[in-house]
């Protein structure tokens, strides 16, 4: 693996630069003051003290900048709240039961990097009142199939189901245990700890094809999952569904003040994990304690707002400066560094090792926590062209995707807004896939696809749009990669301005 890249704070300028230039037009700097003339002189004066900064000051500084260590660490919790109260606030969905999108996600769904040629299941389960929650995942067959993730409050994998999963498609039933729980576990249900009591369920259900049928039938397969209380497991009540497919559903991520409302909601209902303790204090100071109502000043807010900036910039510096490469000398890269990847498979335990930096900028641009990543799925992510340039709305580029590539179920390419990672706005495509009957082939197998603000003549099918007046970036999607793929046997080459 690649060695860590370290950041430093010198980036931040030239990153500030590249969120400018992404979104135009562009605002003019104010010049800079022009430079004193007059000759250096000896100082013989005696030193004089620094004048006293203001307990006022003090207190707003400290706000600001543990305001921004708190964004930084809570990001993927936060992250979680946020889709959360989407759910709850715009549809008539509620915790333990499931809404799904009914076809295809367009840019409606602005979750972040959302795979649009597949069908999306949500359950957000909480256990503190109902006991452990079962999640149950129908085996695969002719009818469909599944891919499964699991997660805690924290993202944190708890486990992968589905055709690629732990149950290799045969179907399983997971439980969802709350924090301190004695009881026993029956035979023909697998626990899975979340350590909190709220969990996350996202299943994917597979597309043969983009067609009306298919994706009833897809829709049809998925609702045979079930989500009710192990207490009930005798007799399971019917699980409700609720079709979002409709829904404003913006789950984005908000730098500003109202980023602290949503940690207080997760530090309220969440017992504390003891590797976080050393964040109680930090979020004292922001007025975030356990059991105690939280009400900012409007000087306090002016201050998170700032903090939650400056956490944006951090982490958007820290994503430019790229990921490693996941095909050497191509900027394609893995779509989360090595260190979070290995934290992850040690439930974050490991008394040596708190990636809290690249767990941050990776909930930036991505949710959910995959417990064995390359086994049902593998992502990679381009932010660059062919001369590392960065990738953009206005221009028109081809991506050339070799024959036979070597996955057990589909591949896809999806164009994201480079800010927000989410579907690109008022966009009626989002991606082109091998699932897509309508994408043109070469003669020898091999796909061209092109993104950009107009199609290029006779490429309309192969085509997927772009703002020209915002950057993009690129998720290659890679479901059930085969030895080879990992073996790098296929290789998938840059993007090449057209």
């Amino acid at each position: 693996m690649t060695a860590v890249r370290r950041l430093s704070l010198a980036a931040l300028p030239a990153v500030l630069v590249l969120l400018a230039a992404c979104q135009r037009p562009a605002e003019t700097a104010a010049p800079a003051a022009p430079e004193s003339t007059a000759p250096a002189t000896a100082n013989t004066a005696a030193p004089v003290a620094a004048p006293a900064t203001a307990p006022a000051d003090i207190a707003r500084r400290a706000i600001e900048r543990r305001a921004t260590e708190a964004a930084i660490w809570g990001m993927p919790a936060v992250n979680y709240d946020l889709m959360r109260q989407q759910m709850l606030t715009k549809t008539a969905g509620k915790e333990n039961q499931v809404i799904y999108w009914g076809r295809p996600l367009d840019w409606h769904n602005q979750t972040l990097t959302p795979n649009p040629d597949t069908i999306y299941f949500m359950a957000f389960i909480n256990t503190k009142d109902a006991g452990p929650m079962v999640v149950e995942v129908p085996p695969a067959g002719p009818d469909g199939s599944v891919n499964g993730n699991f997660v805690n409050v924290w993202q944190a994998p708890l486990e992968d189901a589905g055709l690629m999963g732990v149950d290799k498609g045969k179907g399983v039933k997971l439980v969802f245990v709350p924090p301190g729980y004695e009881g026993t576990i029956p035979a023909g249900f697998q626990a899975i700890h979340p350590g909190t009591y709220g969990g996350y369920a996202l299943v994917r259900s597979n597309l043969k094809s983009h067609a009306p049928e298919d994706v009833a039938a897809s829709v049809a397969y998925a609702k045979r999952m079930r989500v009710y209380p192990l207490s009930q497991a005798a007799s399971p009540p019917e699980t409700v569904f609720t079709d979002v497919q409709n829904v404003d559903f913006d789950s984005t991520i908000r730098y500003d003040d109202t980023f602290f409302d949503n940690l207080n909601r997760i530090v309220q209902a969440e017992p504390w994990l003891d590797r976080d303790r050393a964040m109680i204090d930090t979020l004292a100071t922001l007025g975030i304690e356990k059991g105690k109502p939280y009400e900012p000043t409007a000087d306090t807010r002016q201050a998170l707002a700032a903090g939650a900036r400056e956490a944006q910039q951090y982490l958007a510096a820290r994503y430019d400066a790229g990921l490693p490469a996941f095909y050497e000398g191509t900027h394609w890269t893995y779509p989360a560094h090595p260190d979070l990847v290995r934290a992850a498979q040690a439930d974050f335990n490991e008394p040596d090792h708190y990636p809290v930096d690249v767990r941050g900028t990776t909930y930036t641009y991505g949710y959910i926590g995959i417990k064995h990543l390359g086994t049902g799925q593998f992502y990679s992510i381009a932010i660059k062209d062919r001369d590392g340039n960065e990738l953009d709305g206005g221009k028109t580029y081809r991506l050339h995707v070799p024959a036979n590539v070597p996955v057990a179920q589909y591949w896809s390419v999806t164009a994201y807004d480079r800010q927000t990672h989410a579907l690109i706005r008022n966009m009626d495509r989002a991606s082109r896939a091998s699932n897509s009957s309508e994408v043109q082939k070469n003669p020898d197998g091999s796909v061209d696809l092109y993104f950009g603000p107009k199609a290029p003549a006779g490429k309309e099918s192969n085509w997927v749009p772009t703002d020209p007046q915002r950057c993009f970036e690129l998720m290659f999607r890679a479901y059930g990669p085969t030895k080879a793929f990992f073996d790098k046997q296929w290789k998938l080459t840059d993007l090449e301005p057209v």
